[in-house]
């Protein structure tokens, strides 16, 4: 990261949440679940599938989990009574890993219960290093009696392609990206084109291993080297999917929905906006850059 994208993080916390509120509604659908399912269906007539997810991590009370817990299940329900397509996404730690795994799993099994009784499917999502164990142990408990679950692999940190050689011969399901969160690196593999590399070796492994991917990346050169080692392996379309975030790269989200590909767009909800939308801003400097600017112009 450059010094001037440096300035831009640690100037973040200056600007106003009203300054960025403006911003937010590229990255969130809305503070209520109305919001996110109108925009899916406006995703749904443009050709792309979509995945729900409650904002919010971080839950230490039992009860704010099990609130959690209702949400998602209204969150099918609504997909299934509206025929959308779409399915949900889910953290770890916001239906109680923190607290303890054995309440991640009892709401997660709740979860997945709810989503095979209205034909769904359920994407657990991949946290910091410290979740990744208990993550996969529930993951692959609950495989045992839902065929429903997929789950999260982050290219850059250095386990995955041992993870991915751990998985079912059949059936399984992966969301691969490149990873977010700040790793130290004993764990994870740090540069820009180390980790392309990285994605490129878990996602030609997954493929070769008959695992269906939903390859999570807006980096275009991923996405060319991605079509590129499909076409060679002679991967069918209904193997895998792009996955994208809402408000990212829409015209490569286009370009690839025009190519015949399957994408899906993740789509997040809720009152936790606020953290959320400032991550988004400090992955992206340049869109970060130009809030500063014009807060401070004004000031």
């Amino acid at each position: 990261m450059s010094l001037f994208h440096k300035l831009i993080v640690l100037t973040m916390p200056l600007v106003p949440k009203f300054i960025v509120g403006r911003v937010a509604s590229r990255y969130v659908a809305g503070e209520g679940i109305e919001d996110a399912l109108r925009e899916i269906a406006r995703l749904n007539a443009e050709g792309a599938m979509a995945t729900m997810d409650l904002l919010g991590e971080e839950v230490y009370d039992p009860a704010k989990a099990e609130t959690n817990v209702r949400e998602y299940q209204r969150m099918l329900k609504e997909i299934a009574e509206r025929k959308l397509d779409a399915n949900i996404s889910i953290k770890p730690t916001a239906l109680g890993l923190k607290i303890n795994r054995e309440l991640f799993e009892s709401n997660l099994d709740q979860i997945a219960t709810s989503a095979a009784e209205h034909g769904n499917f359920v994407r657990i999502d991949m946290e910091d290093h410290t979740t990744i164990d208990d993550t996969l142990a529930v993951f692959r408990s609950l495989r045992k009696k839902h065929d429903n679950l997929g789950v999260v692999f982050q290219a850059y940190m250095r386990r995955t392609l041992a993870d991915i050689e751990a998985l079912p011969a059949e059936g399984a399901n992966i969301r691969l990206c490149k990873g977010i969160y700040i790793e130290p690196r004993a764990v994870a593999w740090k540069g820009f084109e180390t980790v392309q590399r990285a994605f490129l070796a878990a996602l030609e492994k997954a493929f070769r291993q008959g695992v269906y991917v939903g390859i999570a990346t807006h980096d275009e050169y991923l996405c060319c080297a991605a079509v590129h080692l499909i076409d060679r392996l002679g991967i069918p379309r209904d193997r895998y999917e792009f996955q994208m975030l809402l408000g990212v790269e829409p015209l490569l989200r286009r370009i690839l929905v025009e190519g015949g590909h399957r994408l899906r767009v993740y789509v997040p909800y809720g009152k936790d906006w606020y953290p959320y939308s400032t991550r988004r801003l400090r992955e992206n400097p340049e869109v970060a850059g130009h809030i500063i600017r014009a807060f401070f112009s004004r000031s």
